[in-house]
């Protein structure tokens, strides 16, 4: 049964002068797009980009700035409407109840989608997304929640209100799907566990071991851990990034969220910090080496308030 719930309530002057006589001179044949003044060397490759914000909070407790935030950007009290999309939690209900609530206690219209992988697949449930300003992925496990909405109508709906101007936020697994390489959780272990190696720990940087799988692609080109620092899952993301250095790795703690903006910049807010591992110009050793090395990683503590381009690696502190 669909649960849905709700209450009223971004060369050189020559250039640009060329580029804007050719633009003029064509303005039948060109798109705007087209003509759009050349990026200055040393200037972000960003642009601004037809879809709304992203906000990926890394589980544990929410401070209250960062769900007043998620409806901000939904539009504001009396105005929000968001979809509560709980399919990550076993208790999927409940949770799914509780965070609807909680946004509606901030002036939101807040509604709950809790589907099943054959709802998913209906245009009916793809239509109860029409005219939202928000979505939130609850916690849990990520897996979950990508069987349930991968290659279906509902999740071309929410990409769509995305796409519209929408806020698509998560937490913890919410957070984890939002990339389209997704860390799953799971891990290949090498020959007879270790004395106190659990499912969360991961006590080496080596090929084979992380499970990497696709997510919904809401943030290309990262791979995004949460409970970072919390967890201590830095070995974990080193090596998925390693393994797959064109990907930015985005380690984000509990009660700390990265906002992502339409025109491609992240800001860090809440309580502690977000680690980027950047590998896209390291030294790898080669899948044919017996151990997993690798030199000239960047890496960014970013704390509440930087803002980061990740089109040039380059952080702004507070």
């Amino acid at each position: 049964m669909i649960t849905r719930v709700e209450q009223p309530n971004l060369l050189m002057h020559t250039h640009q002068r060329l580029r804007r006589a050719l633009c003029a001179a064509a303005a039948s044949l060109l798109t705007a797009s087209a003509c759009a003044p050349a990026v200055p060397d040393g200037a972000s490759a960003a642009t601004p980009s037809a879809h709304g914000h992203l906000l990926i909070v890394g589980g544990g407790t929410q401070p209250a700035e960062l769900v007043e935030r998620f409806v901000e950007l939904a539009g504001g009290p009396g105005r929000a409407r968001i979809a509560v999309v709980p399919m990550a939690s076993e208790a999927a209900e409940e949770s799914g109840r509780e965070k609807a609530a909680d946004l509606r206690r901030l002036g939101a219209d807040a509604f709950v989608l809790n589907l099943s992988r054959a709802q998913a697949l209906t245009d009916s449930a793809a239509r109860l997304l029409n005219g939202a300003t928000g979505v939130w992925f609850s916690g849990g496990d990520q897996s979950r929640l990508t069987a349930v909405l991968a290659g279906t109508p509902t999740l071309d709906a929410i990409r769509a209100r995305w796409r519209a101007g929408a806020v698509v936020a998560g937490t913890s697994a919410g957070a984890a799907v939002m990339p389209d390489s997704m860390l799953t959780g799971n891990q290949v272990r090498a020959g007879t566990d270790t004395v106190g190696y659990y499912g969360d720990e991961y006590p080496d940087v080596r090929r084979g071991a992380i499970q990497v799988v696709a997510g919904l692609g809401f943030l290309p080109g990262t791979l995004i851990d949460q409970h970072f620092i919390r967890r201590e899952r830095h070995n974990r993301l080193l090596a998925a990034v390693l393994e797959r250095p064109t990907l930015l790795g985005v380690g984000i703690d509990e009660s700390t969220a990265l906002e992502v903006a339409p025109d491609g910049r992240w800001t860090v807010r809440g309580a502690s910090a977000v680690f980027v591992y950047d590998a896209r110009d390291a030294r790898v050793t080669p899948a044919s080496a017996p151990v997993l090395g690798a030199s000239a990683i960047r890496t960014h503590l970013l704390v509440p308030g930087t803002v980061f381009d990740p089109a040039t690696g380059r952080a702004t502190l507070p």
